[in-house]
């Protein structure tokens, strides 16, 4: 009786095919794999990597360097939008700590906040912790405002969010007298322009973040409850989950990382902007976010997903500087990456890519 043998290694291989194409990992690093081949070929160069003063230097440290905001915002946004929820208002919180963080920095206050004479001066009548505590505190109060929005008050998350959107910058402007403020404090400049052991502190400020964010969501109960919550908010309710707290915690953490950021921008631009620091900073983190697998009606997430997402648009970024595309065309090539990134997570091109790869397995196997 004539039986059809099939070659167990080759089914392997197309069940690991499987698995690797339904990770999390595996959209964001194929995006960003992609990017880095167009700049192998296209841009000479672009991987070199010199080291000038005892630093690092290259295309690739300036993605790490200046990714590291973007990749604090995303981690932040994950756990919000795990829950269902959104936060628009990340862009205005960066703008409001580094507003705090200048104001701070300054030795003086009200009208003579705007002479040059004082804001040239490479001193402060503020102890440094203190700056940086209360740009973190900032920007936390900010995530708790908009968490009682929408776990308290019961309003709508993109509302609740759009709210501080509107008025954070004006609070920013508020904050800073209305002025662009350039700041000449040299120990604050360390954290967006220093370096450890060769490389930015950006980074070493990124690292522990994601550690400990990790740790708290996937070695404590937080990381399910949030999934539970995102996946159904009612059920979790009845299933003695405080849904309220959840969403609370959520969003005062991700306030806390938009803060985090925006101390790192003001340190690396030398100024703070309640019109330009974090500028569609929500657009880019919610992009990130949802490159990373995360699903914008809520549910299961990865911190690290969501980070090399905010890689690949930095990468994307820097490519298409560094090929000379001018600034108002870049936003029509994000456009492009968008676009492409819905495509990749919807279900209809999912199901159409696995019947492809599916039917060349059978083949392989047939030819075996």
């Amino acid at each position: 009786m004539p039986s059809t043998i099939r070659n167990p290694g080759a089914a392997r291989n197309t069940t690991l095919l499987r698995r690797m194409r339904e990770s999390r990992l595996f959209w964001p690093l194929a995006a960003w794999a992609v990017i880095l081949a167009f700049d192998a070929i296209f841009i000479p160069g672009f991987f070199k990597i010199g080291i000038q003063d005892g630093h690092l230097y290259g295309n690739l440290i300036d993605v790490l360097n200046n990714g590291a905001p973007l990749m604090l915002v995303a981690i932040g946004m994950t756990l919000v939008i795990a829950t269902g929820g959104v936060d628009l208002s990340v862009g205005a919180v960066i703008a409001i700590s580094a507003a705090m963080g200048a104001v701070l920095i300054n030795p003086a206050l009200g009208d003579k906040l705007i002479t040059n004479d004082i804001l040239t001066k490479d001193a402060t009548n503020t102890p440094l912790p203190l700056i940086i505590l209360a740009d973190l505190a900032a920007g936390t109060l900010c995530g708790l405002w908009n968490g009682l929005l929408v776990s308290r008050a019961r309003i709508q998350p993109m509302v609740a969010t759009l709210i501080l959107m509107v008025a954070g910058r004006g609070i920013a402007q508020l904050i800073t007298n209305g002025q662009i403020m350039t700041i000449y404090y040299t120990p604050y400049f360390w954290f967006g322009n220093g370096f450890i052991l060769g490389l930015p502190v950006s980074i070493y400020i990124v690292a522990p973040i994601f550690v400990l964010a990790w740790l708290a969501v996937r070695k404590t109960s937080i990381g399910l409850f949030v999934e539970a919550v995102g996946v159904n908010a009612r059920a979790s309710y009845y299933s003695g989950i405080s849904e309220r707290n959840i969403k609370l915690l959520a969003y005062t953490f991700c306030g806390f990382c938009s803060a985090l950021a925006g101390l790192l921008l003001s340190s690396y631009v030398h100024s703070a902007d309640g019109n330009n620091n974090g500028l569609n900073y929500e657009l880019d983190a919610i992009l990130a976010v949802v490159m990373g697998g995360t699903l914008m009606s809520g549910g299961r997430f990865s911190f690290m997903a969501s980070m090399i997402g905010a890689l690949v648009i930095w990468t994307f970024t820097l490519s298409m500087y560094t090929l000379g595309v001018p600034a108002n065309a870049l936003l029509a090539g994000r456009a492009v990456l968008v676009l492409v990134v819905i495509l990749l997570y919807s279900e209809q091109f999912r199901r159409v890519l696995n019947r492809m790869f599916d039917r060349k397995g059978a083949r392989h196997d047939a030819a075996t």
